[in-house]
């Protein structure tokens, strides 16, 4: 069976059991700060079992996507080492929440293994709780396992948790016995021997777990089961390592064509191979969930993958962007089962691409910092030294470690590892998850002292307080090493506390306030818990428990909540339009744009966009009254106010209506009536996830600077074409037929030039063991001038060399016949590229290189005959 037909069967199969087929949630946890990405099937069904909302159904099945490359679920060294770790994977899993249990939960897994998918009976062991009799009973009497084949372990290995308190309790897990080819000592699973591999694990959730320890039955106990997709797939299909199914073999198969490296010849390299594979279905499906590379929290750990992939592809030779190419390669083979894969293929390989780009002239800093260092080291490399690799360069600890032991040097773990893990430190301490900022004990302390600051903003700009509490920081926002004060002096940096205030705290996607204080300038206004943090600098000196005037700048707050009565009637069109599947997925709203995120399965079109802009200011030109009124949560949400899905509401909320268009749940500040908004400007819709699409947008001022930039571009556009504003698109179009047809003449002289050069060159080669070879200076584009000589020459290794300002530029080239077999290019640049101050390397019958160094290359030219003499013997 190939992996989407497991999926399918699996699916089709516990759809016929009565569970809803759930589609898969994205890699990003919704509403869980505790977890960077999604790490198990269960992830999403977590506040089911916990109770905290109702499940659409009592039974459910799933195929989700999975990723663990941080916290205690960190694969990512061992990838590609391995047969069966990896960073992104598929869990299967059925559900029941409080519905069916062990009677029911046993028998089906193994209805579905030896049945449908006609796995051998005695090829499956079973491990049981220690203490799980009721599940030892359904194994061997219900299901008729061999006693012999039930193994009970203990806690370590048959009892999950979900944390130290909640739902528990003990579980069973399958296993498939590989056979005594891979280790003949047998003895199941108890004895860890690498023959028996875990396929699917049935957790029985019967206790809640109590802050003290104890554990209680539950009323109504759960089943959570999962089974990696990528497992039961080499079962099923015959092999031992997840890596020789076809959820990898295709990606491995287009890898080797990128690099001309075989897989199966070598481990080194089949490593890097595996690597690749792998971390571009991880890569992948990140960016296709909205994850984007950069240096902080979800997009560090994608860069650490891409990079990873990257270095290994260069130490097969790839010295161009490739890892792009593989990606689309997981996208031809996943997108009917993700469908938003192909929607957004182009994203992807836009986003991969650039980062491509970027790494590659960090990856050659990398490396000549690697080759000072290990020319420069005694028989250990540092572990400050492997670090700085790893942190700024990108290179994985185990490339390093490959790459010193080759020159018989060692690295310092132990201090490499004492650097991670102060690394890792920080990040925890940076990580503050979603929604408020994390309550640190000293907003707890205050709060306890001095309750919650009562909000007045709604109503008024202007208001008078009493300071409360006051905090000196070392820097503008850095709570790190702040310290309470009975007084601020000017130009020291800090938070005030008030018993009340106007300033409106950052939540829900509303910017905070800034302003005034008597004494102090308001930069922000965040919240912790019930405080309103009024953060900024002293412009006099203020004093704890002191009476002050607080003013909320008028025109940012005018800005701003234009902007959020622009978003409230920007969602209510997009639903008009679009349909009622369209929800608010988030939004920034602050007073220079406003930001809105929701979910729609396609693009907008530009016709759609028009008709939402349009209904919009028609509500805008209506001059209708905002009705913002206090209400119970349940009667506002039965009257059709928009609650967004895991919000978490009090019991009385804030409803805003706009009369026959829009009502919903908001606690943010809003215009009186919509005409204040003056004009709502689209400025681009896109997709950032799969599923989800955001719109930007401009109101008021904001709007109007827009529209009049737009009209300067194309009015200096016109100017540069000579044309009116109304006719651009004809000369845009003239322009670009002209441009082609230049292209085709320049590529015509570009192709007699280089055939010219070549004629001039072809004097120089000589004959070595039966092979032309021909190594020579030249101008112009060296790789046609390589392509030509090959052909011209018949069998022959061709190296040609220019140099360009100072920059030497090379190209190896070796006709098919004797590639990888009697000469490499990719070998005959690394062997010359030193000698002009570069490195060089690719394919068996195409290389490309540089380097810094003209003076190098008469001796270059010469090492080229050498070296063919000797590799051809």
């Amino acid at each position: 069976m190939k992996t989407h037909e497991i999926r399918r069967s699996f699916q089709d199969f516990f759809a016929s059991k009565g569970h809803l087929v759930i589609p898969s949630a994205p890699l990003i946890p919704h509403n869980d700060p505790t977890l960077y990405f999604v790490n198990a099937g269960m992830v999403p069904f977590k506040d089911f079992f916990t109770g905290a909302e109702v499940p659409p159904g009592a039974r459910a099945t799933s195929s989700q996507k999975c990723l663990r490359v941080s916290g205690k679920h960190n694969d990512l060294d061992n990838v590609g080492r391995t047969p069966r770790h990896h960073t992104f994977f598929e869990m299967l899993g059925n559900f029941s929440f409080g519905d069916y249990f062990k009677a029911d939960a046993i028998p089906y897994a193994w209805e579905l293994l030896t049945e449908i998918w006609g796995i051998d009976a005695e090829r499956l062991w079973v491990t049981i709780h220690t203490s799980d009799d009721e599940a030892f009973a359904i194994w061997h009497d219900a299901v008729g396992v061999p006693e012999a084949r039930i193994q009970r372990l203990g806690d370590q290995d048959n009892f999950w948790s979900m944390g130290l308190v909640g739902p528990c309790g003990p579980c069973s897990e399958i296993h498939y016995d590989h056979g005594p080819g891979i280790d003949p000592a047998g003895g199941g699973p108890a004895t860890e021997s690498p023959r028996y591999v875990e396929i699917w694990n049935n957790v029985f959730m019967q206790l809640e777990q109590h802050e003290d320890g104890s554990r209680t039955a539950l009323p109504r106990p759960s089943i959570d089961t999962g089974m990696g997709l990528e497992r039961i797939a080499a079962v099923l299909q015959g092999v031992y390592s997840n890596y020789d199914t076809d959820a990898f073999q295709d990606l491995i198969a287009r890898a080797s064509a990128l690099s001309g490296v075989a897989y199966g010849q070598a481990e080194r390299s089949d490593v890097g191979l595996r690597v690749i594979a792998d971390h571009a279905r991880a890569t992948t499906f990140l960016v296709s969930d909205g994850v984007m590379p950069s240096n902080d929290h979800r997009g560090y750990v994608l860069r650490r993958i891409m990079r990873r992939a990257i270095t290994f592809g260069h130490q097969l030779g790839l010295t161009e962007p490739f890892l792009h190419q593989v990606c689309a390669t997981v996208i031809e083979g996943f997108c009917d089962a993700y469908p938003e894969l192909h929607e957004r293929s182009s994203f992807i390989r836009e986003v991969v691409y650039s980062e491509e780009e970027r790494f590659y002239r960090t990856l050659e800093r990398g490396m000549g910092l690697l080759e000072r260092e290990l020319a420069d080291t005694g028989r250990t490399l540092s572990g400050q030294v492997a670090f700085k690799l790893y942190d700024t360069y990108g290179f994985p600890l185990d490339l390093t470690e490959l790459i010193a032991s080759e020159r018989g040097i060692g690295i310092d773990e132990a201090g490499f590892a004492a650097l991670m893990e102060e690394q890792k430190a920080k990040g925890r301490a940076a990580w503050r998850g979603s929604g408020e900022l994390a309550v640190g004990e000293l907003w707890r302390t205050i709060r306890a002292e001095q309750g919650d600051t009562r909000f007045t903003g709604y109503d008024q700009l202007r208001d008078t307080a009493t300071v409360l509490a006051l905090v000196r920081q070392p820097g503008e926002g850095e709570d790190q090493g702040s310290e309470r004060v009975d007084r601020l002096e000017a130009g020291e940096q800090g938070v005030v506390i008030l018993d009340r205030t106007p300033f409106y705290a950052e939540s829900g996607g509303q910017a905070g306030d800034a302003g005034t204080l008597t004494g102090f300038e308001v930069h922000d206004t965040t919240k912790a818990s019930g405080l309103h943090l009024h953060r900024g600098r002293a412009t006099g000196t203020i004093m704890l428990g002191a009476p002050i005037e607080a003013r909320v700048d008028p025109a940012r707050r005018d800005r701003t909540r234009r902007n959020h009565t622009g978003t409230h009637l920007l969602h209510a069109a997009l639903r008009t339009v679009l349909g009622d599947h369209v929800t608010q997925k988030g939004s920034l709203v602050g007073p220079d744009r406003l930001r809105f995120d929701f979910s729609s399965p396609r693009p907008v079109t530009p016709e759609e966009l028009d008709q939402i802009e349009r209904l919009v200011n028609e509500q805008i030109l209506a001059n209708k009254p905002l009705d913002t009124t206090l209400e119970d949560l349940e009667a506002a949400v039965a009257k059709g106010a928009m609650a967004l899905f895991g919000e978490k509401y009090d019991d009385h909320v804030r409803v805003v209506t706009i009369p026959g268009f829009s009502v919903e749940l908001c606690g943010g500040t809003h215009c009186t009536r919509t005409g204040d908004i003056g004009l709502l400007k689209i400025v681009s819709e896109g997709g950032i996830a799969a599923g989800v699409r955001r719109i930007e947008a401009q109101t008021g001022t904001g709007a109007l600077a827009v529209i009049q930039q737009e009209r300067g571009q194309l009015s200096g556009a016109a100017r540069a074409l000579k044309t009116e504003p109304a006719r651009i698109v004809e000369a845009v179009t003239r322009l670009q037929e002209d441009r082609r047809a230049l292209e085709r003449r320049v590529g015509q002289l570009q192709a007699e030039l280089a055939q010219a050069a070549a004629g001039d060159l072809l004097g120089q080669a000589r004959e070595v063991g039966g092979v032309k070879i021909l190594a020579a200076t030249s101008e112009g584009d060296l790789k046609a001038q390589a392509d030509q000589l090959r052909d011209q020459l018949g069998t022959s290794l061709v190296v040609l060399f220019s140099d360009s300002g100072g920059k030497v530029r090379l190209v190896a080239a070796v006709t098919r016949d004797i590639a990888g077999s009697r000469l490499h290019a990719g070998q005959a640049l690394a062997e010359v590229a030193p000698l002009v101050g570069g490195r060089g390397g690719g394919r068996p019958d195409l290389a490309q290189g540089g380097g810094s160094d003209p003076a190098g290359i008469p001796a270059a030219v010469e090492r080229v005959y050498a070296w063919a003499a000797e590799a051809l013997g």
